[in-house]
């Protein structure tokens, strides 16, 4: 029988920082192109939308190296919950059947 991992143990392993470290550098290298030089905002015949070439392939090979894993939430996300369901909520309240049948007959007699 192979062992393998369990799930959590794999989700703490951090990337390898020698594949680590190029990746983050060319997706940096491609924001830092796209947002000072112009002609890297634009179309390539060769290459398509150049945008998605110096950003956002390597940033999405920097996040698959992370396992895909999503970023924890904040604390301020975490109050927000918190802090709108603190009362439970409101109960309809139920006439009794007597309230019920008097709020009938006074209603019928307010009618004729």
């Amino acid at each position: 029988m192979l062992h393998t991992p369990s799930k959590r143990a794999s989700s703490r392993q951090t990337p390898d920082p020698r594949v680590l470290r190029p990746v983050r550098q060319v997706a940096l290298a491609g924001l830092a192109l796209v947002l000072v030089w112009p002609a890297a905002r634009g179309y390539s015949a060769w290459l398509g939308w150049l945008p998605l070439w110096l950003l956002g392939m390597p940033m999405t090979a920097w996040w698959a190296l992370y396992r895909f894993r999503l970023p924890s939430p904040g604390r301020w996300l975490q109050a927000t919950f918190a802090r709108s369901r603190r009362a439970p909520q409101a109960r309809r309240r139920v006439q009794p059947v007597r309230g019920r049948a008097r709020a009938a007959a006074s209603a019928l007699a307010r009618a004729a």
